[in-house]
């Protein structure tokens, strides 16, 4: 047997000793050229050798199998031959960008604009916040409120927010951020959805880059505060990154490169000239950012895209609301085809409107890949091998391209996600996407729902419409599995690989039916406040003059926990938590009695009751100090599938003290220095 195939490997794994971003731009091509000609080779022989044609069952479930995985492999291809360009990191050039406009003089007016429809007043207030608190002080804040909520007016009138409600409400959000632009004149345009809080120095980072005249828009990374459903679910929120990260970290500067920036709706800064002469907002489109986006490419505006996390927002809280909110933003891009500023529209170069159309693509794979789950039924329900394999050609053409794959993408997406892994968690999403891609080809419009924010759930449950299809699944997998187990299977073209090749396939689709089952239960949640994960030192004081020094590992709107080098104080009623110069030391009340975290240093403390003064500047400080927001790596692939597989069927786990669902901030050293 011929194993020299398999020492491409040790191409991907040399290429590893050093991240992508600071590799030579040939070591990424090179890596593009390994893995289209292994694919390349793969599907050959995929045509030539493997198809199974004695009987018209086992022809027409072998084409359907070789169309499904061919054309996942080839469009797979495309993200990679876009990234073939080398593309930029603003974050090399955003301080001498910045610093060239402070010397200039340019200080333009900036309206922020503020679309709200609904969201919960704790949750506007974040945003509100951060927005009334920027370092450059030409702004005006303008609230576009679509519920038209007299506490909402009110919230406005308190921060020294302009206040807007419109009597029709046309066009959803891009209807109504029309309507701002209606009534404002700035300069300039920032957008932030009503969860999203930018940091204090958002638009000080932004505005230099539109003094170059052709830019109209500066988009910038949408990052969370709170953990996605399937990170929560799982309790995986140190192992698995939100899906948005690879869009963010990979996808948007390979389109850079190409000129073909994607607007992301939130976190972004624009010329209003430009937007003026496109019309504004599109209001046709369910997705208005990406095709306004394309509208200005379109018109030859420059969008540019800078890589610094300068805001954060809420994630979908249920998986129900993470599954909608993908579904709309698949039909959004599935319509874009059918609309004048769509990416088939006249105007663009053929490197922009592919990479466009790579946006529609990705949707479009869920369902061949629904096929993929469904193909290894075939083995123990209907007896027919689909795909025939011998040990060579597994050796030879299966392994060295699908182990590449899985050395290779996450470096080459430099550390955002895993490739098996993500595709594991990500199955419960395969079902619903696929009906929405095929509800979209039959025309069908379903209308614009806000994700619902800042959920308390009392109780644990489940998403019957989610679960039930998969549940279907998972008792179809079983029943193949038993079929193929059963000393009476008789596979038709059978053999051992063929035999091996659907018990392996099957127990891998059990696998991952079973991770997206457990994703599907959302935990209980009392406190709805998203938790944050730091190191900082702070100091417990009371009115008798006791200090006690300690360290803050976990802190949120409602309450803080703290480790001490030995046994916790008792907590009176004038005891207060002090860790910054930003804000006054906060009074705080146990959460729950617990000896055994007491003794090991750990107590978890409630807030006392915040007067608004008080709880504006905590949440100021909370999420708009600059460069809070950490860009991590996701772990390592196979470390993390045990970790997944442990945590299929565990207890289920709530938001009690120390077990919360966290994400990690960064700290700077001088603030960690402020309380020791």
């Amino acid at each position: 047997m011929n194993l020299l195939p398999l020492l491409v490997l040790l191409w991907p794994l040399w290429l590893q000793r050093r991240p992508e971003q600071s590799s030579p731009l040939w070591a990424r091509r090179s890596l593009i050229l390994l893995i289209s000609l292994l694919t390349a080779r793969y599907l050959v022989w995929r045509l030539s050798a493997s198809l199974n044609l004695t009987t018209a069952l086992s022809t027409s479930l072998s084409l359907l199998l070789l169309l499904s995985e061919g054309w996942l492999l080839l469009t797979g291809l495309v993200p990679l031959w876009l990234a073939w360009r080398s593309f930029p990191d603003r974050r090399n050039e955003v301080e001498e960008c910045e610093q060239r406009w402070r010397a200039s003089g340019w200080r333009p007016w900036v309206d922020i604009l503020v679309p709200t429809k609904g969201e919960p007043l704790a949750v506007l207030e974040r945003t509100l916040v951060g927005c009334c608190n920027q370092t450059y002080s030409n702004s005006t804040v303008w609230l576009l409120d679509d519920s038209g909520r007299q506490e909402v007016r009110k919230l406005a009138a308190e921060l020294g927010c302009r206040y807007l409600h419109r009597p029709q409400r046309n066009g959803a959000k891009a209807g109504n951020l029309n309507h701002g632009l209606h009534h404002c004149n700035g300069e300039l345009v920032a957008v932030f959805d009503a969860d999203f809080i930018p940091q204090r120095h958002f638009l000080e980072r932004c505005i230099g880059f539109l003094m170059e005249p052709d830019v109209a828009l500066v988009q910038t990374p949408q990052n969370f505060i709170n953990a996605d459903p399937v990170m929560r679910n799982l309790g995986m929120e140190q192992r698995l990154l939100p899906d948005e990260e690879s869009f963010y970290r990979w996808i948007e500067p390979v389109r850079d490169g190409w000129d073909a920036v994607v607007c992301a709706g939130t976190s972004f800064l624009a010329r209003r000239a430009a937007l003026d002469a496109v019309g504004g907002f599109v209001e046709q489109a369910m997705s208005e950012d990406f095709v306004t986006g394309i509208a200005l490419r379109r018109s030859g505006w420059r969008l540019l895209y800078l890589q610094e996390k300068l805001s954060a927002g809420l994630a979908a809280e249920t998986m129900a609301d993470f599954v909608r909110q993908r579904q709309r933003w698949a039909a959004g891009t599935l319509q874009s085809l059918r609309l004048a500023d769509g990416p088939l529209a006249p105007g663009l170069g053929l490197g922009q409107r592919i990479a466009y159309l790579e946006g529609v693509l990705h949707w479009c794979n869920n369902l061949p890949r629904l096929v993929l789950m469904l193909m290894p039924l075939s083995y123990g329900l209907l007896g027919v091998v689909p795909i025939l394999l011998t040990p060579e050609a597994i050796i030879s053409l299966l392994l060295p391209l699908w182990a590449t794959l899985l050395l290779s993408l996450g470096w080459l997406n430099r550390g955002s996600r895993a490739a098996f892994l993500s595709e594991l968690t990500g199955w419960v999403l395969t079902v619903p996407l696929t009906l929405t891609v095929i509800s979209r080809m039959l025309g069908r419009f379903h209308g614009f729902r806000v994700t619902p924010k800042h959920q308390r759930r009392d109780r644990g449950s489940w998403s019957l419409g989610l679960v039930m299809p998969l549940l279907a699944l998972l008792l179809l997998n079983l029943i193949n599995l038993a079929g193929l187990l059963a000393p009476e299977a008789d596979l038709e073209e059978s053999t051992p690989q063929g035999q091996l090749l659907g018990l392996v396939w099957a127990t891998l689709n059990t696998l991952s039916l079973l991770v997206a089952l457990r994703a599907c239960w959302d935990p209980a949640v009392s406190d709805p406040a998203p938790w944050q994960q730091l190191s900082l030192s702070a100091a417990l004081e009371d009115a008798g003059g006791h200090h006690h020094p300690c360290r803050i590992t976990a802190i949120s709107e409602s309450g803080v926990e703290v480790q001490l080098p030995g046994r916790p104080p008792p907590i009176v009623a004038s005891t207060k938590l002090r860790w910054s110069d930003e804000l006054p030391a906060l009074g705080v009340t146990p959460w729950e009695p617990s000896t055994r975290r007491e003794q090991a240093g750990q107590l978890a403390l409630h807030w006392q009751p915040l007067s608004s003064h008080e709880r504006r500047n905590l949440s100021r400080w909370l999420f708009t100090r600059p460069g809070c927001w950490v860009e991590r790596q996701a772990g390592g692939e196979w470390i993390s599938l045990l970790v997944l597989c442990q945590r299929i069927l565990p207890p289920w786990r709530g938001p009690a003290p120390f077990q919360r669902s966290l994400v990690p901030q960064r700290v700077s050293p001088a603030a960690d220095r402020e309380c020791r």
